[in-house]
């Protein structure tokens, strides 16, 4: 694992680019505290459930819908619409999508799990 200081993440950037290709993590400190690692993504890391936190955060920003977030978090969509609202997101703030979400949740029978259309 390598060190690198935010001041000097322009002059080393190829460096961090290359750490990540051969497999290795990087220290990223500001004022000499970690600020983030830099890591490679590997289809380990998103089963290790980096998918869902990326997808919560995409959702959130308003860059993915709903149903794209359970997709990519890899989850059945009324499992992902809970897990959402367990973390205190309310779907009302998702707007744009409002009308979407209403006609999927009106075509769910009772009994049967939802499914992006």
């Amino acid at each position: 694992m390598e060190a690198f200081a935010v001041r000097d993440l322009r002059e080393h950037t190829g460096e961090l680019v290359r750490n990540a290709e051969s497999g290795q993590f990087s220290v990223v400190s500001k004022h000499g505290k970690p600020l983030f690692v830099a890591m490679p993504f590997t289809d380990e890391l998103l089963s290790a459930g980096v998918s869902v936190s990326l997808a919560d955060r995409l959702v959130q920003s308003g860059e993915l819908s709903t149903s794209s977030g359970a997709k990519l978090a890899g989850m059945p969509y009324a499992r992902y619409l809970q897990h959402l609202g367990a973390m205190g997101y309310s779907l009302l703030d998702d707007s744009a999508n409002l009308d979407d979400e209403l006609a999927l949740l009106g075509s769910i029978k009772p009994g049967r799990p939802a499914t992006p259309q």
